[in-house]
């Protein structure tokens, strides 16, 4: 799916009505009893006309009395009443369903969401799919509420009053529909540009909500660089743009409502006209003729709701369509079913691995061949070599391909993908911490872990005494993406995290890179306990002395093997291992920090 494909409609519109029909099935007891109670109060409001023509009537012709008007009055009044009681019970029933809607399909699209790989949220950005949670959702939400209300009400109401205004006169009622072709081919006209330009709003309101996601995750880095004036000027100009955009929509909405109201007012025009010189020559009644201003009035509403739901079943669908074309995205990794993963890993091997990353055409990775024992083996190699990439398929982030990584001598594409993720802990360089306290990240990988785990597991890492440092200790707040800690302190807390799981294979992606020399020879005497316990320990890091305790170490140069070999042989033979070498042994100078920065 391209990066068009939430602003376009996937499908059709009865395509994109499947994502809520399953829904409305499931409720479709109370919306039969909300449509009821809508008819009631439509009957209701159609029999208060019929009582005011009987009283008028019944003045004219000098029949009337006290009680008979008393009598009339109540009705209207008992009418009042079961109008009141009909139309709490269909909102309470249709729009309570349309909030479950919403609801249900919001749980859906999370879930979904959550289904999906990462290469689809490389393409879509976190600020567009909030703004599908949130106003793609609502305009749903509001076309299957208030507009399926008004849809029904409409078409019961009209044909109803159609029906009473026949029986009054058909020929009154010829006169006074005959606006109406020209309201239905305006409609027509407009419907299709407004969806056009609620499209463009939802768009603009997607951007508008990622820029404000971006400046307020990088904050820190915009007040460094001073160009809180330059993102403030970005978003201004997506504001305008989205304010201009809405105009737009506001503007054809704004035809509609004045034409509907003015084709109203003609149609009531010709009845007083026509209907007044009926009434003086006798042909009908005056409680006739107010009887049929009176249904008239009543059909003014359909006749100007037409403007508001198209509106909301237009924006509704546009909104329907962008939720639908995340729907039919589908992961790259199903793997559901299959083998379950061992729970001890003796062998982890690469044979031949080639792999290029979707919509690429060049490979990042080529004919790798590796083999991971129980143990640290320790990979190195310059920026761009690699290496995160080789991480990312021992993880099972992308998929590889058939035959190329064994687990215990078969190939991992036969392994339940949950089931082998469920023994992987990973360590990136960048880590992501939740705004949660202290202890619920570490212990995000393993729900349940006992206090003294966790405190264990940050005691391993060198980070128990900066922990307690903070008022509340483990309990502490860290903010999202962990905010109020230095680079080091995510990079270990996202360590113990891995640690805690106590899984058999441990992938640590330069995870280690903003830790300072004390912390540094701690944890890497953890990694060792933790490897020495018969896991298996892939360790990525440009800094020699953080692989000291590897058993093996491997070389990757342009997506190949270059080394691989302990540390000595590679000092012996490996030229790109000689000279990051040199570069961190020598004393700092110019030369030494110029070869460190190459070998980086």
């Amino acid at each position: 799916m391209n990066s068009s494909a939430l602003s376009q409609p996937a499908s059709t519109t009865r395509h994109a009505l499947a994502l809520i029909i399953p829904l409305w099935r499931r409720y479709w007891l109370k919306i039969a009893g909300g449509v009821l109670a809508l008819m009631a109060v439509d009957l209701c409001q159609l029999f208060i006309p019929r009582v005011i023509k009987a009283s008028i009537d019944s003045l004219s012709a000098g029949e009337s009395s006290r009680a008979l008007l008393l009598r009339q009055g109540m009705t209207i009044v008992a009418l009042a009443v079961a109008i009141a009681v009909f139309r709490f019970v269909w909102r309470n029933l249709i729009l309570g369903v349309s909030r479950r809607l919403e609801r249900d399909l919001r749980e859906r699209f999370f879930a979904h969401l959550l289904t999906l790989d990462r290469a689809f949220f490389q393409r879509h950005p976190a600020g567009e799919l909030m703004a599908l949670s949130s106003n793609d959702l609502t305009a749903v939400q509001m076309a299957a509420g208030m507009g399926l209300i008004s849809l029904i009400d409409s078409v019961v109401m009209t044909g109803a009053v159609l029906v009473f205004m026949l029986y009054i006169n058909p020929h009154l009622t010829l006169i006074a529909l005959s606006p109406l072709p020209a309201l239905a081919l305006l409609t027509k006209l407009l419907s299709s540009r407004l969806h056009q330009s609620f499209t463009t709003v939802q768009e603009t309101f997607s951007r508008l909500t990622e820029q404000a996601r971006s400046a307020i995750n990088a904050i820190r880095l915009v007040k460094i660089a001073v160009r809180e004036d330059d993102w403030a000027a970005r978003f201004d100009r997506t504001g305008r743009d989205y304010v201009n955009c809405s105009l737009k929509v506001a503007a054809i909405q704004g035809l509609l409502f004045p034409v509907s109201g003015l084709v109203a007012n003609i149609s009531l025009l010709l009845v007083v006209v026509v209907g007044g010189r009926l009434a003086v020559g006798g042909a009908i009644t005056i409680g006739d003729l107010v009887a049929f201003i009176s249904y008239l009035f009543i059909m003014i509403w359909p006749m100007m709701a037409i403007g508001w739901v198209v509106n909301l079943f237009q924006r509704g669908l546009t909104s329907l369509s962008r939720l639908e074309a995340v729907f039919e995205a589908r992961p790259a990794m199903i793997r559901r079913g299959g083998l379950s993963c061992p729970r001890k890993i003796e062998a982890l091997e690469l044979q031949g691995l080639t792999f290029t990353y979707p919509d690429e055409s060049r490979p990042v990775l080529t004919g790798i061949t590796l083999s991971l024992r129980p143990g640290i083996l320790g990979l190195i190699g310059p920026t761009g070599a690699g290496k995160s990439s080789l991480c990312h398929l021992l993880a099972q982030i992308y998929p590889a391909p058939e035959g190329t990584i064994l687990v215990n001598g078969g190939d991992i594409n036969r392994l339940d993908l949950d089931s082998y993720r469920q023994q992987v802990a990973y360590a990136p360089q960048e880590p992501f911490l939740f705004a949660d306290s202290i202890a619920a990240n570490i212990a995000f990988g393993r729900p349940g872990a006992r206090a003294e785990e966790i405190e264990g597991a940050a005691r391993a890492v060198g980070l128990h005494e900066e922990i307690m440092a903070f008022a509340t200790g483990y309990q502490s707040k860290i903010g999202e993406r962990g905010v109020t800690l230095s680079g080091g302190q995510r990079q270990r807390l996202s360590l113990a995290r891995a640690l805690i799981t106590r899984v058999p294979i441990l992938i640590i992606d330069d995870g280690l890179s903003a830790v300072d020399g004390g912390a540094e020879r701690l944890i890497i005497a953890a990694i060792a306990d933790y490897a020495a316990q018969g896991r298996l320990v892939l360790m990525v890091s440009h800094r020699l002395a953080q692989l000291t305790g590897a058993d093996r170490i491997a070389v990757l140069k342009a997506g190949k093997i270059n080394g691989l070999g302990t540390a000595a042989e590679l000092l012996a033979d490996n030229d790109y291992f000689q000279a990051v070498y040199r570069a961190q042994s020598e004393p700092a100078g110019a030369a030494g920090k110029g070869e460190a920065a190459h070998a980086a």
